[in-house]
C-alpha cells in the first residue's frame, strides 16, 4: 500500500508539474546577452503564455537592470523591462555583484529584485523548485 500511495504521489506531483512550464534565464555576459534574452523571453512567452519566467543576473549581466541602460542601438532597457515584468517575468539582480562593483541599490530598475546571490539563486530553482536552465 505505501508503494502504491507513493507511486500516486509521484505521478500527482509530474501531472501538476505538466500544467505550467518554469524556466530561469541566466545572465551573466552584458549587454549583447540581454538583448537576446529579451527577444528570447518575448518569443517564449508567444509561444507559451503560461510560462513562470525568472531572469537571473549576477556579474556584467545585472547591467541592463540599471538606470540609463541601452542596447547595442541606443535603445533604453526600460519599456522591455516593465512590458516583460507586467507579463509575469521576474527580474533577479545578485547582490553580491552589487557589493563588488559598488553599485548602489537605487540604480536596479524598479521591477527588479535584488537576492543576495545570482548563481546561489539558479542553483536553488533548478534544485528545489524545479525550473529549467536556459542560457541566451
Amino acid at each position: 500500500m505505501k508503494r502504491f500511495i507513493f507511486l500516486f504521489a509521484g505521478l500527482l506531483a509530474a501531472s501538476l508539474a505538466w500544467g505550467q512550464v518554469k524556466v530561469v534565464y541566466h545572465l551573466n555576459e552584458g549587454i549583447p546577452q540581454a538583448s537576446r534574452a529579451m527577444d528570447n523571453i518575448r518569443n517564449h512567452l508567444a509561444a507559451d503564455p503560461a510560462a513562470k519566467i525568472v531572469v537571473v543576473t549576477h556579474g556584467a549581466g545585472i547591467d541592463f537592470l540599471l538606470d540609463g541602460a541601452t542596447n547595442q542601438m541606443g535603445q533604453s532597457f526600460v519599456g522591455a523591462i516593465g512590458e516583460l515584468s507586467g507579463r509575469g517575468v521576474k527580474f533577479l539582480v545578485c547582490n553580491n555583484t552589487l557589493v563588488a562593483r559598488k553599485i548602489p541599490k537605487e540604480q536596479v530598475a524598479m521591477e527588479a529584485q535584488i537576492v543576495p546571490s545570482g548563481v546561489a539563486e539558479v542553483a536553488r530553482l533548478q534544485a528545489k523548485e524545479g525550473f529549467v536552465y536556459l542560457r541566451p
